[in-house]
């Protein structure tokens, strides 16, 4: 998921944080409390409860907030929420996969949601949150993963993947991208294609590097309600990991918005790698994606045997909104890897 311009950084968990690693806390009840309608299909995704459990784990010398649905039956399905330095919050649809059989996972990465957060910047970079995945794997006791990955935890899933594939049954990615020029550049192409005063809105302001403007805010916005979420009332838990991504690690990693990455990840490229990675994969996007299909698409060439779909009336949160069909996608997907 990528990052608004005018959000807080979230609160530390130093004080919440449990002594045993993956010790977890109390049972909890989550509740998806929407009714997603679809006009067109005339369909209502009804909400659900499923019991859910929460603690921390200690990974890598921090504390990591976790939340767990269902259970394995069928498998583990680890997810990766983007950012960087989102909340793991606007992902929680992915839970529904708990009922197909599976034990669901989420966790806030380093310095994001209720995790904690390092004084040290040097620690906010690919290859060290790479590492955190697979240290969170084993101090869980996963076993091997269907690991899922949305905005940069899609880049994230592919870092992994070429690391650790031993960790993984298959790799989905929702809006991942492999290649951050070529995601920039292809949103650069989308900017240019909005309406010609919201184009001059936002180089006004960027050039000028008001980033906070409210003009350029408001020009954001449209940006976003074409390419982030269509959907005409945001979720909750979409504007809850917006308003909680934490700016420090965003800056630091991507930069001050989604139209000027200068952070460090601004030249991470592993096209020429992926050829490697031999691990079931689908990967995902919507037609109006932020993270452009084109960036999908070339991915999907690059990775042997891999599955490639596109969700005709989404954008970068089609577990949102065409959540339904996500969800048969891909259960069919992670389905058809058995051991």
């Amino acid at each position: 998921m990528r990052r608004r311009t005018d959000v807080s950084s979230p609160r530390t968990s130093k004080s919440q944080s449990e002594d045993a690693a993956g010790r977890e806390g109390s049972g909890t009840s989550f509740y998806l409390n929407r009714l997603l309608v679809d006009k067109e299909k005339n369909w209502v995704l009804r909400p659900w409860t499923v019991d859910s459990r929460e603690g921390y784990a200690s990974v890598l010398g921090y504390k990591l907030f976790y939340r767990i649905f269902g259970e394995p039956r069928n498998g583990t399905v680890l997810c990766l929420h983007g950012g960087p330095g989102a909340t793991h919050d606007y992902i929680l649809p992915l839970a529904d996969l708990a009922q197909g059989g599976y034990r669901v996972v989420f966790y806030d990465q380093l310095g994001c949601g209720r995790s904690e957060v390092p004084k040290d910047p040097a620690l906010l970079v690919v290859e060290r949150y790479t590492e955190e995945v697979e240290e969170f794997r084993k101090v869980m006791k996963l076993g091997k993963v269907h690991l899922v990955g949305s905005s940069f935890g899609g880049q994230l899933a592919i870092s992994y993947a070429l690391q650790h594939q031993g960790g993984l049954k298959s790799m989905v990615t929702v809006g991942g991208y492999h290649n951050v020029k070529l995601m920039s550049d292809e949103m650069q192409r989308m900017k240019k294609e909005l309406a010609p005063e919201v184009y001059r809105t936002l180089r006004k302001y960027e050039e000028a590097g008001d980033y906070e403007n409210a003009e350029y805010l408001k020009a954001v916005t449209i940006f976003y309600r074409k390419h982030l979420c269509k959907l005409e009332e945001w979720p909750r838990e979409v504007q809850y990991s917006l308003d909680h991504t934490n700016k420090l690690v965003y800056g630091t990693m991507n930069g001050p918005n989604e139209f000027t990455v200068i952070g460090n990840t601004r030249y991470w490229d592993a096209s020429d790698r992926l050829g490697s990675i031999n691990v079931p994969t689908l990967i995902l996007c919507g037609k109006y994606d932020e993270v452009s299909p084109n960036v999908a698409r070339d991915m999907h060439k690059r990775i042997p045997g891999s599955k490639f779909v596109v969700f005709q009336r989404s954008s970068h949160t089609p577990f949102w909104e065409e959540r339904k069909e996500f969800m048969r996608v891909v259960l069919k997907f992670i389905g058809a890897q058995a051991d």
